[in-house]
């Protein structure tokens, strides 16, 4: 076992130790530090050989079997390779932890941040990365791809619950909560996506008609993913900067940016916004993190994106796969003068400073005594705790809810309320998430189930199909299948014939009806929302849904408010075309009925 890991990211460096490691550097070793490799795509033995200074799971990138223990090993692996190196330098794995240690089977996973954003908690959001890093270590992971602290400006954005909020006030706070519970546990935060991810324009997704090796070119389902921000600079520094400044000034060290655009320029290529604007205006110190194989998208010429990209201000490059053909082209840059050897030592100065704050060379393991806390119930209860206060009560007709937990007979219906691979969404197991039972959890009808006494009848049918008595309370949970990135662009938020039709058909049966709504944004709901007693919006909850219980039957009070405008109809979407109507949204952000318990 190996001895704990250090609990605080330190606040000073010792330059000087740095500087002498990084005279000894070759010009091989120095690169390969800049070189973040998918671990699917590199053997320890080749991670030795090139000096790789990162590895990393994207979604999905899982050990077989998928067990913490088996992660934990599978770590260790790269880094007892990278330790065998001439200047033992140690490697950073780094994984998209974006709610929980989502990769790991038996992880808690919290809420996507659209629901935190509805907390408005920071206390909360701080201990939820603190948990998230205690099950990051376990597994020998040092480096979380969160938060991300994206503005979404157009909800119908795949990647909108990724945000807090679409408004920046809401955002800085709890990305600086988030930030502050990883380094507190010696987990290294990556500010994310920088910048203006989530202000970019439908339609405005560009399509690529080559390669480098990346099978992730956006595709027909992309359609402002990865698009391009028309926006002033004014209007960046008021609603799409702020969280970035916010959380370098808490000490955040790692950034990680953007494959948009900001007015036609790819993010990866933008010198003036990551060296001018971010590291001396700002004053970050940390190193900077490309997204995966985003700077491909730069130019048809890779050696052209390499050398826009490094020179832009990028420290480290996820490559993902052909690292060999990366090290060779940043190689012939270096050696032809296209990119100084001042901008490589400038680079591994910052990688090196931040292994050196985090206690890599100290301890470049992870904790295996913390084995037994992933998914531990008292992470549980932090992420039960989140649901509950995450959720918006948006209606509450003649006090239908709490409901008494001796009611004499409750309907459930809703493939959405059997089902956590719904409630956890895309980011969960794998890079777009599954339906079904795809890690352990607690759906709603079991949550429901275990709640009320023992003389109530609980009865679930998917489709609605009870023989009801009008005095019947019936629930009815509806959502959005799992999705991730530009996968969920979706231009219409209507809510599916089947889940209508559901609506229908359990109002025309019961005299008393709760809907529960589950999705990654706000959706169009007003025709549903006038058939329904009570309305609730769940977000993406994750896999305590005991949380939805606690509140529906008066355990805890409705708390949660509104963090994005909810849209009347579809023709009121983007937030600009919303704010543009006077009669535009159906809510207002930081609208929310409470209860009494």
């Amino acid at each position: 076992m190996n001895s704990p890991v250090s609990t605080e990211i330190r606040t000073s460096i010792n330059s000087a130790e740095v500087d002498a490691l990084l005279a000894q550097m070759t010009l091989a070793e120095k690169i390969g530090q800049m070189t973040q490799i998918e671990k699917n795509s590199i053997t320890p033995e080749a991670v030795a050989e090139y000096f790789i200074g990162s590895v990393l799971s994207g979604g999905g990138g899982n050990p077989t079997p998928n067990t913490p223990e088996n992660w934990a090993k599978m770590v260790r692996d790269f880094q007892e390779a990278a330790l065998q190196t001439r200047l033992r330098i140690p490697l950073i794995y780094g994984v998209d932890g974006v709610h929980g240690h989502n990769n790991v089977k038996g992880a808690v996973i919290f809420p996507h941040n659209i629901g935190l954003g509805a907390t408005g908690d920071a206390d909360l959001v701080t201990r939820i990365a603190e948990a998230t890093a205690e099950e990051l270590l376990a597994t020998g992971v040092h480096w979380d791809f969160a938060p991300a602290v994206s503005v979404p400006q157009d909800i119908r954005w795949g990647r909108t619950y990724e945000g807090y909020s679409e408004n920046t006030d809401i955002v800085s706070p709890l990305g600086v909560a988030y930030v502050k519970g990883l380094q507190q546990r010696g987990v290294l935060p990556s500010v994310k996506h920088f910048v203006a991810d989530g202000g970019t324009s439908w339609g405005s997704t560009s399509k690529y008609d080559w390669l480098h090796g990346n099978w992730q070119l956006p595709g027909d389902g992309y359609s402002i993913d990865q698009g391009n921000a028309e926006i002033d600079e004014a209007t960046l520094r008021a609603i799409h900067l702020p969280p970035y400044q916010a959380a370098i000034e808490a000490g955040a060290m790692n950034i990680m940016i953007s494959f948009s655009s900001w007015n036609g320029l790819k993010m990866h290529a933008q010198k003036y916004l990551i060296t001018d604007v971010l590291k001396n205006e700002f004053g970050f110190e940390g190193f900077v993190v490309s997204d995966w194989m985003a700077v491909s998208q730069i130019d048809r010429d890779f050696y052209t994106c390499v050398v826009r990209s490094i020179n832009a201000g990028l420290d480290m490059v996820m490559v993902p796969f052909d690292y060999k053909s990366f090290i060779e082209t940043l190689t012939k840059a270096v050696e032809q003068g296209d990119v100084l050897q001042s901008r490589i030592d400038d680079a591994v100065r910052r990688i090196l400073k931040v292994k050196q704050a985090i206690g890599l060379f100290e301890q470049p393991f992870g904790d295996d005594s913390l084995l037994s806390e992933v998914g531990s119930e008292a992470h549980r209860a932090i992420a039960r705790e989140a649901v509950r206060k995450s959720l918006v009560l948006l209606k509450n007709e003649g006090n239908l809810l709490p409901i008494s937990k001796y009611a004499s007979r409750i309907l459930v219906a809703g493939e959405a309320a059997k089902n956590i691979g719904m409630q956890c969404g895309g980011w969960t197991i794998d890079w777009q998430g599954a339906s079904g039972a795809i890690t352990i959890g607690t759906d709603i009808v079991e949550s429901v189930t275990k709640v009320v006494g023992e003389d109530t009848a609980v009865e679930y049918n998917a489709q609605g199909d009870f023989k009801a008595d009008p005095s019947d309370i019936g629930i009815v949970v509806i959502g959005e299948s799992p999705y991730s990135e530009g996968m969920g662009d979706k231009s219409d938020l209507t809510l599916p014939a089947a889940d209508v039709e559901l609506v229908n058909k359990m109002r025309s049966i019961c005299k008393r009806l709760v809907v529960i709504v589950m999705s990654g944004r706000p959706l169009v709901i007003t025709p549903q929302l006038e058939q329904a007693d009570a309305f609730v919006m769940a977000w993406l909850p994750g896999s305590e849904a005991e949380g939805i219980s606690d509140v529906i039957f008066g355990d805890y009070p409705f708390t949660g408010k509104l963090a994005h405008t909810l849209p009347r109809t579809a023709a009121d979407i983007p937030l600009k075309t919303l704010k543009a109507n006077d009669n535009g949204a159906l809510f207002p952000v930081g609208y929310g009925l409470t209860t009494e318990v």
